[in-house]
């Protein structure tokens, strides 16, 4: 009787909190012994403990929201101020960016012929906003210097056939890991993961030596190459692929759909969102990337913008905002193009 007893209190409780009664309760074993006094007095008591709950867990959780909102505000601001600053220092005239950052570019050029420590002799003037506006940095950028535009075309012949290519032979790939699940498949699946998580400076060499036997050292098919058999887009458009219901390939099949249409017509349009995604991170890294075409490609006028924005000098320095500005168009606009994408993609843990 007191189990049945304090499960009876426990219930009566619970419904209390959640403002269940409306009025008093058909009476039970345990109220009986309680008058309508104290059961009123029982379940304001309750009520009034249930909203302490409530208002702790809004508190905590409003807490919560502040914490993260605070750290993201603060990581937003981290990462915009770089482009910020570049975007505003491009409108300086060459005098004012030599004056002001000028003993950054000497000190690296002294690095680079005596291959030894960079000390600055001087701290540099860091200016947000030039003291007169000068469009003078374009001007010679893109009409004076046509170095620029061709690094522009290489960084656009390199980087459109890699996630182009590295695009379809990841669906294709993809697909058939997801479709067929096989046990010397899930071995070949496995060694892709291993390969995924080795940094490419560990493959840079082998890279080397084996365009070096093929003949395509120092040409774009030593970078384009291992870019499009790259493993990592392989693997995850094979997570998204195996999400796809069952039931959609066997009523295909039994439509006398082939392989080929389950492909075009299922697989592919499911995993939509994640193809979209994963070409705008696959563009935006390697628009940015800078080794590989150091070590494969050791003609300067086969190598691609990124490249040349590392190395510049001293003489170039009244291009360099204005450069690095530019250069930051083409990843930008194809964020923007497919911001959707990329969240839904990125977000996205299952097949509706």
């Amino acid at each position: 009787m007191d189990a049945e007893i304090r499960a009876q209190r426990r219930r009566a409780a619970t419904l209390a909190r959640r403002h269940v009664f409306t009025e008093v309760p058909p009476m039970t074993s345990f109220f009986d012994s309680m008058s309508k006094e104290e059961r009123d007095a029982f379940f304001k008591k309750e009520k009034v403990r249930s909203v302490r709950v409530l208002k702790r867990r809004k508190v905590t959780k409003t807490i919560r929201i502040t914490i993260c909102m605070i750290l993201a505000i603060a990581v937003a601001v981290f990462a915009i101020i770089p482009i910020f600053f570049t975007f505003l220092n491009s409108f300086m005239s060459s005098p004012e960016i030599k004056d002001n950052y000028g003993i950054i570019f000497e000190s690296l050029s002294g690095h680079m012929a005596d291959k030894g420590a960079t000390y600055l002799t001087k701290t540099p003037t860091l200016k947000l906003v030039p003291q007169k506006v000068s469009i003078e940095q374009y001007k010679n950028l893109l009409f004076m210097s046509p170095t620029y535009l061709f690094k522009f075309w290489n960084s656009i012949i390199l980087v459109v056939p890699i996630v182009a290519g590295q695009m379809a032979v990841a669906c294709l790939a993809s697909f058939s890991f997801a479709r067929y699940r096989r046990k010397r498949r899930e071995v070949l699946f496995f060694s892709y993961i291993i390969l995924m998580l080795m940094p490419f400076q560990v493959t840079l060499v082998p890279n080397y030596m084996i365009s070096d036997k093929l003949g395509i050292l120092n040409t774009n098919w030593a970078i384009i190459l291992p870019g499009i058999f790259s493993t990592f887009s392989i693997f995850l458009l094979t997570k998204y692929m195996r999400q796809i219901p069952s039931a959609y390939i066997e009523a295909a099949k039994l439509d006398g759909a082939t392989e080929w249409q389950i492909f075009t017509k299922i697989a592919l349009p499911t995993c939509k969102s994640a193809i979209f995604a994963l070409t705008i991170l696959l563009f935006i890294d390697y628009w940015n990337m800078v080794e590989q075409p150091l070590v494969l490609l050791t003609e300067v006028d086969k190598q691609p913008l990124s490249v040349f924005l590392s190395q510049i000098n001293e003489a170039e320095i009244g291009i360099a905002f204005a450069a690095s500005a530019l250069y930051m168009i083409p990843p930008l606009l194809i964020f923007l193009w497919g911001e959707e994408y990329l969240v839904e993609g990125i977000s996205r843990s299952g097949v509706k």
